[in-house]
């Protein structure tokens, strides 16, 4: 079986470490057959992915954040190949979901003897997700984490709790298959392919990553008494039951705001809209867990 690591050498908060190296060792170790090829750009990771199960690879490997195993899991879509992870991000959603060591030993371990299963795929304006994709706070969060210079949770919160202060939510209408959601705000809107945004960020904690639906998890205001009911909630996997948002679930949404809202997938800020459809893609993308 051959492997290729798709090395994003930018990820992580700890660039002193020679990953290239660290691949290297223990993947002779455990007896693959494999390759590494870094990156260089945003968005190599989907080209070098296709690439490589062109190629004929079974395993493609993203070795990064949660950028770069989108980005690589798009690149593997409808191929033959299956993604692999080895989590070098801040976050480290798909990864916390599918149970990947977070260690970089365990985590090339489990890549190198896997199993298979195949998972669902979303995509908003067009744009694929794996983990979780959203309107509104999370996204404009995220746009600024971007530009902060610095990575990791700290700096994550940082700028969350400064942004707090300012946002106001946007008045949205919501579409689902057998459900209409009329004359409500969008402080949050998650749609949940996988439990949690990442650092066990339990935005969906019942999702479902095979079962055809999306969870929507949609917080309409956040006074600050409520937003301490959704830290914790976020936290210790409760937000279902702790009275500070709405849950429903859907295969095709789509979603209407009154006021350009910034949408992001997987952590990664994409654009403002207006206007949004949201699909899921039941079983799309096979892994190697």
């Amino acid at each position: 079986m051959r492997l290729c690591f798709i090395l994003n050498p930018t990820s992580g908060t700890n660039r002193s470490q020679n990953v290239a190296a660290l691949l290297t060792e223990h993947a002779t170790a455990a007896g693959a057959e494999f390759g590494i090829k870094p990156t260089e750009y945003a968005g190599h990771a989907e080209l070098l992915a296709r690439e490589a199960a062109a190629a004929g690879c079974r395993v493609v490997v993203a070795v990064g954040g949660d950028g770069t195993v989108n980005e690589v899991a798009r690149g593997l879509l409808g191929t033959g190949a299956a993604l692999g992870i080895v989590p070098r991000g801040s976050g480290n959603g798909l990864a916390r979901h599918l149970h990947v060591p977070l260690d970089l030993p365990g985590a090339v371990r489990r890549v190198c003897q896997p199993g298979f299963q195949r998972i669902d795929a979303g995509r908003i304006n067009g744009h694929w997700f794996f983990c979780t994709a959203g309107l509104g706070f999370d996204a404009h969060v995220s746009r600024l984490f971007a530009q902060a210079g610095t990575r990791g949770l700290a700096t994550y919160v940082k700028v969350a709790l400064r942004e707090y202060r300012h946002y106001r939510p946007t008045a949205v209408q919501l579409q689902l298959e057998n459900e209409a959601i009329r004359d409500t705000s969008c402080y949050v809107l998650a749609f949940a392919n996988a439990a949690q945004y990442g650092n066990n960020a339990y935005i969906a904690p019942h999702a479902n990553i095979q079962d055809g639906l999306l969870d929507l998890c949609l917080i309409d205001r956040l006074p600050f008494w409520r937003a301490i009911r959704v830290g914790v909630g976020l936290g210790l996997g409760t937000l279902p039951t702790s009275g500070g948002a709405q849950f429903h679930r859907g295969r095709r949404i789509r979603v209407q705001a009154a006021a350009p809202l910034g949408f992001h997938v997987d952590g990664d800020y994409v654009a403002d809209a207006t206007d949004f459809e949201v699909l899921l893609e039941p079983l799309a993308l096979e892994v190697a867990v």
